[in-house]
């Protein structure tokens, strides 16, 4: 994808969703006022495991899908790099597991 695809990729479906999913929140802080507030900051811990698995499981899709498109192709003309092939996508599946691995640091801290 060139800088123009991802920006407006960005602005058309990546920042609505992040105001959507914390637009509740912002209306919820407003009309708490100071009687219902938490100081303790656990909302943000889910909603820093929920980021973590969402980002890395994007990376990782979206590696395993260059990798994977690659590696047909290698694996096409020469046979014999199939076990190569299949390291480099194990690698690129392990950012998703990354990033679960975080989210259950965050979510043990609670």
């Amino acid at each position: 994808m060139t800088i123009n695809k991802l920006s407006a990729f960005f602005m058309r479906v990546i920042f609505p969703c992040a105001l959507w999913c914390l637009f509740p929140a912002w209306v919820w802080a407003a009309e708490a006022g100071p009687a219902k507030t938490f100081t303790d900051g656990i909302g943000l811990a889910y909603i820093g495991a929920g980021v973590a698995v969402g980002f890395a499981c994007l990376a990782s899709g979206y590696a395993v899908a260059k990798i994977g498109s690659a590696a047909i192709g290698a694996v096409s003309e020469k046979p014999e790099l199939m076990g190569r092939t299949l390291v480099f996508l194990g690698l690129a599946e392990g950012i998703a597991i990354y990033g679960l691995i975080i989210a259950i640091m965050i979510l043990n801290k609670l």
